[in-house]
């Protein structure tokens, strides 16, 4: 909260209003000051050269701002690497999602030792494709199975929707192949 821009004093009055907790602006200072060179560190750690499967996306929160609420993008990104372990990649904030904060996100894997990307996991954001072939070329590019499942919908009547979610349900639940082309011919 204060790395964002919000007072000792105003997370001193958010920690009681959520928390029930009473803490000092002073003891916030502090912990503020110990951490903050821990999560600098964290954010500029050097990472594998290759993962297997990334996943990109921007989750959309609110945050008070000059006595206003505005809307903020936190961009995060989950790699697979070589083993099958998942690791937060990094988050970052940015004033909305957009393929050109993406770009800056990719850049910032590159230089902290990304060769390559096997697979990216993303949604459907105009641009993002772009985004991120501009810095990993190569990469196979997956949309999210529910932005495909949402795209559908849109096309489908209401009362027909939960008829044809459960028949999708059996398609994107299927072992193997044949189990999915089975269930899409039924």
């Amino acid at each position: 909260m204060y790395a964002k821009g919000m007072s000792t004093r105003d997370i001193e009055d958010h920690m009681r209003d959520i928390y029930g907790v009473d803490v000092s602006a002073g003891l916030i200072s502090k912990v503020t000051d110990r951490i903050l060179p821990l999560v600098t560190e964290w954010q500029s750690r050097p990472l594998e050269p290759v993962y297997p499967i990334v996943f990109l996306d921007a989750i959309h929160f609110k945050v008070r701002k000059d006595h206003r609420i505005i809307t903020k993008a936190a961009y995060s990104v989950i790699g697979v690497n070589i083993h099958g372990h998942k690791d937060v990649l990094g988050i970052w904030i940015g004033e909305t999602e957009s393929a050109s904060f993406w770009v800056s996100v990719c850049n910032d894997l590159r230089n902290r030792g990304v060769e390559d990307i096997l697979i990216a996991c993303k949604d459907g954001l105009t641009g993002f494709s772009e985004a991120i072939h501009s810095v990993f070329p190569k990469t196979q590019l997956q949309l999210y199975v529910i932005h495909q499942i949402r795209n559908s919908m849109k096309y489908v009547n209401y009362k027909d929707q939960r008829a044809l979610m459960a028949d999708l349900k059996r398609v994107y639940q299927a072992l193997t192949l044949e189990e999915a082309e089975l269930a899409l011919n039924e």
